[in-house]
């Protein structure tokens, strides 16, 4: 009897098994079957409904920023098909040179040690800050554009095999006109550093270039792009890629005997070799030339050009061999760093031999000979003459500046008017520094 009634008790459970197995998740036996949402499982995934990581899956890894380069729009802006207007041998290129400008007019002009004849200087030959934000404007609201001064003239072979210079046809927008930009004297010489200018370019953390800068009334040291030529234009063709043909940006002429961007890569020759001050000395240089190497590449990517004005600022109508010397040094402190160049600026306008034009001395023809094919003075107009004797050009450039602003209003219209750039409030007034108009 008791094997029969466990008999019946294991059948009853089984049978409770079977029911249980059959039965569905329906609204009406009051449970919800799980609601498909996005992020939960598919139909035979291996986590539950209720797993908190079925309703929310992992996020994706942010993809790491794509830089792009700032100057690939401005190089790349005008599609050949655009280069519609041809610019003749017999149109004028015009050129416009700059020194450094001033970052603190107030303290340069008034407030800085400097002599009154050494401030004077800066009110003659140099632009504010705001006076070249103003001329950039100008300049580009007249239709202007931005040329390569190498892209300008070019050499070539004559029937009878000479090497000689031509004037290129450039292929431009309708509607510009190609400029050259230059800049004298990039190299931050002391006297600058004391009378409210920067210091030197430098690499910003975002790869591009900047200026280093010394607050004059509070010591601080800070980078800016907002107080230095370069960096403004860079700024400014950034702002306005149809201001640049083909990425042109401007020309450094370099000197060398206090280095190069702000940077002291000259050797000092009265150091003799066996000197205990030697090492110490080569070893602060080998880190300067370090330092000034990717300054240079970067200005070099972004269409920054160079070109000489020799090593020692000194005049071209000198004794021959002092012109050698110069030339040799400017090559191995100033053109090993920054590269050859067929470019000369003339320090002070002064031109070799005194005549460059109607004669060919031996200065010009030495530094005919070391590569240089474009020689630049500073005139009245953008002039240009290509020498029929030799494989060479002559032209000069314009100069905004104190005494352009002061003295040659009219000449300049075509870029600015000199009443609408010149910062009359804080350059200096006296009798020396009177205004034409």
């Amino acid at each position: 009897m008791k094997r029969m009634i466990a008999l019946l008790l294991s059948l009853v459970c089984v049978l409770s098994l079977f029911a249980a197995c059959g039965k569905k998740q329906t609204a009406e036996s009051g449970e919800k079957p799980p609601q498909p949402s996005s992020g939960a499982p598919a139909q035979g995934d291996t986590q539950s409904a209720g797993d908190p990581a079925a309703a929310e899956p992992e996020p994706e890894p942010e993809p790491e920023p794509v830089y792009v380069d700032p100057y690939e729009a401005v190089k790349n802006y005008w599609k050949p098909e655009q280069l519609t207007q041809a610019w003749g041998p017999d149109q004028i290129v015009e050129h416009l040179f700059f020194h450094p400008i001033i970052a603190y007019p107030k303290y340069a002009f008034h407030e800085c040690s400097a002599s009154q004849a050494q401030r004077y200087g800066l009110d003659d030959w140099m632009c504010t800050v705001d006076e070249y934000n103003k001329i950039l404007q100008s300049v580009y609201d007249k239709g202007y554009i931005l040329v390569r001064m190498e892209d300008v003239w070019s050499e070539y072979t004559t029937d009878s095999g000479e090497q000689r210079m031509k004037r290129n046809t450039l292929m431009l927008p309708e509607g510009k006109k190609p400029l050259v930009i230059s800049f004298d004297d990039v190299n931050y010489y002391p006297y600058m550093l004391e009378e409210g200018f920067t210091s030197k370019l430098v690499i910003g953390d975002d790869g591009e270039v900047w200026a280093e800068c010394k607050d004059p009334y509070t010591g601080e040291i800070f980078n800016t792009k907002e107080l230095d030529a370069t960096p403004i234009l860079d700024q400014f063709v950034y702002a306005h890629p149809d201001f640049s043909l083909n990425g042109a940006k401007a020309i450094f002429s370099l000197t060398g005997y206090y280095g190069i961007l702000g940077y002291r890569t000259q050797d000092d020759r009265d150091i003799a070799k066996d000197s205990p001050d030697r090492p110490a000395f080569d070893a602060n240089r080998a880190a300067e030339i370090e330092a000034v190497k990717p300054v240079i590449a970067r200005l070099k990517e972004t269409g920054w050009t160079f070109g000489s004005h020799t090593w020692g600022h000194i005049r071209l109508s000198k004794p021959l061999q002092t012109v050698i010397n110069d030339t040799e040094r400017w090559e191995d402190e100033v053109g090993s760093l920054v590269g050859p160049t067929q470019i000369l600026f003339y320090p002070h306008g002064g031109r070799p031999d005194g005549d460059d034009w109607h004669q060919t001395g031996e200065n010009f023809k030495y530094l005919q000979s070391k590569g240089f094919r474009i020689f630049a003075s500073v005139g009245i107009n953008s002039f240009s003459y290509i020498k029929k004797d030799i494989c060479a050009v002559i032209c000069d450039r314009l100069h905004p500046d104190g005494t352009t602003f002061r003295h040659s209003r009219e000449r300049y219209l075509q870029f600015y008017d000199a009443k609408d750039i010149m910062d009359v409030d804080v350059r200096p007034k006296d009798e020396n520094h009177t205004i034409d108009w």
